[in-house]
Order: C-alpha cells, then structure tokens, then sequence
C-alpha cells in the first residue's frame, strides 16, 4: 500500500504537471488574441472574418423560415463562440470585470439565443455588436492600419459607418422583438428595419406604425433620442477627412491632411505621408 508521504508527493506532481499545462495553454492563448506574431495576426483576422460571416448569416437567415440546415447553423456557431468565450475569459487579468462587460453579457444572450431558439428566438441579431468590439481592439487596429493603407486614411470613417450600423440594427432588433407578436405589419427584420429607417431619417411614411402602449413609448424614444444620434453618426462620416498627429505644443491631436500649421496653437507639424512629393 502506498504511503501518505508518496500519495502527497504524487498529488503535488500532478498539481504541478496540471499548473504548467494550465500556464502553457493561457500563453498561447494570449499569444493568438494579443500576441504581435503573425500567427496571432492571421487568428484575429480570421475571428473578424467569421464575426463579420455570421451577421451577413443572421441578416439572411432572419428572412427565411428556420429550417434543419439553419438550425445546425446556429449550433455551430454557438459552440465557435463558446470556445471563443471561454478562451477570452481565461486570459482576461480580471475575469468578473470582464464578465461583467455589457458585451460581453451580450455574447451571453447571443450564445443562449443559438441554442434555446425557442426562447430567446429573437436576441440573435445581437450579434451585430460583437464586429463593433472587434474592431475596439487595440491589436486588430494597430494590424490593419499597418496592413492597409487605406483603413489608415479612412479609419475614421469606417468606425462611424460600423457606429452607424449597429446603432441601426440594434434598435431595428428592439423593435422586431417587441412587435413582432402582435404587430400585423412587421413579420420580419425588414419590417422592422423599414421603420426604424423610415423614422430616424424623419420621413416617417406611415404605413407602418407600432402597436401598443410599449410600441408607441419605443417609437418616442427613437424619434426623440435616436434621430439625434443617427445625425450625429452621418454627420461624422460625411465630415471632412482628418489625420491623427499629436500636435508637440498644445496636443491637438486631429488635423487635416495637408495641415502646416496647428489650428489652435500655431506650432509647426510635420505630418507624415504615404508617398513622397518627387
């Protein structure tokens, strides 16, 4: 019969063995989502690729009946995001922070939405906020300004227009989750995002109209709050092209392209191009 002393000595081992096995596995993990390597590089590309993929999939697949292709759709991509999930919340520094982030939480009512589709049938096209998360990223930003020039020229740009479109498709998921029962004239998220349209730019049609006293409250909030906030977006895609360059007096730190001169110190820049002048 073994001793107490081997028995103890073989559970500190195996504690061990599993301690590097568990620091090794969060190492390369860290390495994929955060790592400057090119293998982290292409699995970031490749997490962006499949987040961008799976709203295109929503998108469609919110105007077609739910067939067994579809469904096994879903769970595919819900076991994708639980490894996904998980991997992030071994590796954050502060786990309840982390989870505790509202996307986070929203990654919950997505992934719970994928494999109870009777339940929360709708929450799926909460999708859409994780593409805005990712391109939050330090690391996937860095990449694509260094690997696309003209990301870098239109970075701006291209947020606002991401800004614009989940803000759009977010409140087209309030309103098809809260009609969609017992409204006659919203069958699908191309009712809903009719009328989301049709409100926040003020043309209001009114061929479609929210029933009840919660949709009546909804349609205030978005002709009050949410026509705001859709102007403010178009109004900084459309505004004129800035570049980022810390001005060395007062760190002003947007200007327009061809600035010589900061506009609120007066202080000399010197603004890099992409190419040269000769």
């Amino acid at each position: 019969m073994e001793s107490a002393p081997n028995t103890i000595a073989n559970f500190e081992s195996t504690t061990l063995v599993y301690t590097q096995r568990m620091s090794e596995i969060v190492r390369k993990l860290h390495g994929l989502y955060r790592g400057p390597g090119p293998a982290g590089r292409r699995f970031r590309y490749g997490v962006l690729v499949f987040d961008v993929s799976t709203v295109l999939f929503f998108v469609v697949s919110s105007m077609v009946e739910m067939t067994p292709w579809i469904l096994a759709a879903d769970y595919a991509i819900a076991l994708v995001m639980i490894v996904d999930f998980t991997a992030q919340t071994v590796i954050a520094p502060r786990k309840w922070r982390h989870l505790l982030r509202p996307i986070t939480l929203a990654d919950l009512v997505v992934i719970g939405s994928l494999l109870a589709p009777m339940v929360f049938e709708n929450m799926a096209f909460l999708r859409v906020v994780r593409v805005l998360r990712l391109l939050r990223s330090y690391h996937v930003l860095a990449e694509l300004r260094d690997t696309f020039p003209f990301f870098r020229r239109h970075e701006d740009t291209i947020q606002s227009a991401l800004n614009l479109m989940v803000f759009v498709f977010f409140v087209t998921a309030l309103v098809y989750v809260m009609q969609v029962e017992v409204n006659p004239k919203i069958n699908n998220y191309v009712d809903a995002l009719y009328f989301t349209v049709t409100t926040l730019t003020t043309t209001g049609f009114g061929d479609i109209t929210l029933q009840g006293g919660q949709g009546r409250l909804l349609a205030v909030i978005i002709m009050v709050v949410g026509v705001a906030l859709f102007l403010r977006l178009v109004q900084t895609i459309f505004r004129p092209q800035k570049v980022r360059h810390p001005c060395p007096t007062c760190g002003l730190a947007r200007h327009d392209p061809d600035a010589v001169h900061c506009k609120h110190c007066g202080a000399g820049l010197k603004i890099a191009t992409d190419g040269d002048w000769g």
